[in-house]
């Protein structure tokens, strides 16, 4: 299911545009590197196309469905089924344990906790996340939480993993088995897009996109 952007311009309130009529297409099965200076849109236009900040004009398609002319629900409902998030800094709720942190996104697409537990705890033990699971994450170490994030991310097998400077804080070892796993992901047929100014992601990446 192809993802299409179309003469996208996006503006933070009062500031100047980030992206003026922007067109690009990701095909199912790449991993894409988004690239260029900061401040040049990259995370921006990862939260556009994951749906969660609407651009001042253009078109998203999903599968060849705008994805903005759907209601608020509507787009809820297909970020939750659809896509997987990886941010830098892990962006996990410190108030909740590592396991309603994974499984957070397939309880409100409506599967059942126990099975969203099962296949989490099989997440975190193949990405060799070894702590206590109702511990919370802020008595984790860094290279642990992407980890968990990693595996909130994946649950599910989402169609398009979306994923922000994902390496940056990473020792070598944890940002090989992330970028392994992104690799697994769009193998298998989903859509990865990564924004980076990590020369190494980029040469693994299939293509590059500079903004």
């Amino acid at each position: 299911m192809p993802l299409q952007v179309e003469q996208l311009t996006f503006a933070y309130r009062g500031g100047p545009n980030i992206l003026t009529g922007w067109d690009g297409q990701f095909e199912a099965g790449e991993m894409v590197s988004l690239t260029g200076p900061s401040g040049r849109g990259k995370s921006t236009l990862l939260y556009i196309l994951g749906l969660m900040v609407k651009p001042l004009s253009g078109r998203v398609t999903i599968d060849g469905v705008a994805a903005y002319a759907r209601s608020d629900a509507e787009r809820a409902h297909l970020r939750a089924s659809q896509f997987g998030f990886v941010f830098q800094d892990a962006a996990l709720d410190t108030s909740r344990s590592v396991i309603d942190n994974v499984v957070e996104s397939a309880l409100y697409r409506g599967q059942r906790r126990r099975h969203a537990v099962s296949d989490a705890v099989s997440l975190l033990q193949k990405f060799e996340v070894n702590v206590q699971f109702n511990r919370r994450p802020g008595q984790v170490s860094g290279g642990q939480a992407q980890r968990i994030a990693l595996c909130r991310a994946l649950l599910g097998s989402p169609q398009y993993v979306l994923a922000d400077e994902p390496t940056g804080n990473l020792d070598r070892e944890t940002a090989h088995l992330v970028l392994t796993a992104l690799r697994e992901r769009a193998k298998a047929g989903a859509t990865v897009l990564i924004a980076t100014h990590d020369p190494d992601v980029v040469a693994s990446c299939d293509r590059q996109v500079r903004l």
